[in-house]
């Protein structure tokens, strides 16, 4: 199921500051504890999403989790077999805590702070894909009405998520 994900400028190489990139993302509330996957901006200026609906990727050109700007992490919510990696995103409720883990054997925890539901074509990119700015968290995944026709959901699920103080 397609997860709206741009369009997406790719950063060029430095404009960021890095942290060590994320490995693994757990969410306990919900019962998460999975590795991440790398993903890029497409062709189309998009954001890939990852083909196993098992699996959960992070933008690994974007800003990296606790460095300024959004570190964005994406997920399918079902697939035609049934329940995908962020199927429980939804949820989730302010005050939860997601935490990923980096490969420096670092972690950093993020308290949600909101979700909020867009329709595909109306995700504010520019706040989604921030690359500058205070650090946080965006989890995304397919909401709302599932389209039989066009074969995907309506809306994408954004979660908005800090770092814990």
């Amino acid at each position: 199921m397609p997860v709206h994900t741009g369009p997406v400028e790719a950063a060029t190489s430095g404009e960021l500051a890095k942290t060590a990139p994320p490995v693994r993302i757990r969410i306990p509330v919900i019962g998460l504890d999975q590795p991440l996957i790398g993903l890029r901006v497409q062709q189309d200026g998009r954001l890939g999403v990852p083909r196993d609906p098992a699996q959960i990727g992070w933008w690994s050109d974007g800003p990296s989790p606790g460095a300024p700007g959004a570190a964005v992490v994406v997920g399918h919510v079902d697939s035609a077999t049934g329940p995908a990696a962020f199927h429980g995103l939804s949820t989730l409720r302010p005050g939860d805590e997601v935490t990923l883990d980096r490969d420096d054997l670092s972690s950093i925890t993020f308290t949600v702070q909101a979700l909020r539901q867009y329709e595909k074509d109306a995700v504010p990119d520019s706040k989604v894909y921030a690359t500058n700015g205070p650090p946080a968290l965006h989890l995304i995944t397919c909401s709302g009405t599932y389209d039989r026709t066009r074969g995907e959901y309506r809306d994408n699920l954004v979660v908005y998520a800090v770092p814990r103080v």
